[in-house]
């Protein structure tokens, strides 16, 4: 799905949709030699960690508890990013898809840190 077609849609769906994307792309990586496969590990790791995260946000016991958990998905986000600015840095992977990815990797931030700005806005 284009990025311009995924603005309005739930983050947690979002996250979803980025981690299959990403999962696909790294069984690709894995493939080819063990630096990729070592990079791959790290993305799937980190990648699916945003979603995962924005689903305990979800039950959040706390206010706190909620900004803490999309907190960690931010982090999560930004060690994606830096695996897929890696890559096309080092020029091994495909570009396109690489710079999809990180697209969209960025695009999740940018919903992230509004979700925590506006949880912090009613915090205090």
């Amino acid at each position: 799905m284009p990025v311009a077609a995924r603005h309005g849609m739930d983050i947690r769906e979002r996250a979803l949709e980025f981690s299959v994307a990403l999962l696909r792309f790294c069984r690709q990586l894995d493939q080819q030699d063990v630096a990729l496969r070592t990079i791959s590990r790290q993305l799937v790791r980190s990648g699916t960690s945003i979603g995962a995260n924005l689903e305990e946000a979800q039950s959040g016991e706390t206010r706190s508890d909620f900004i803490h958990k999309n907190a960690i998905a931010l982090k999560e986000a930004r060690e994606t990013r830096y695996w897929l600015r890696l890559l096309l840095a080092s020029g091994f992977a495909p570009n396109s898809t690489t710079r999809e990815l990180q697209q969209e990797c960025e695009e999740i931030m940018k919903v992230l840190g509004a979700i925590i700005v506006a949880a912090k806005g009613g915090a205090e």
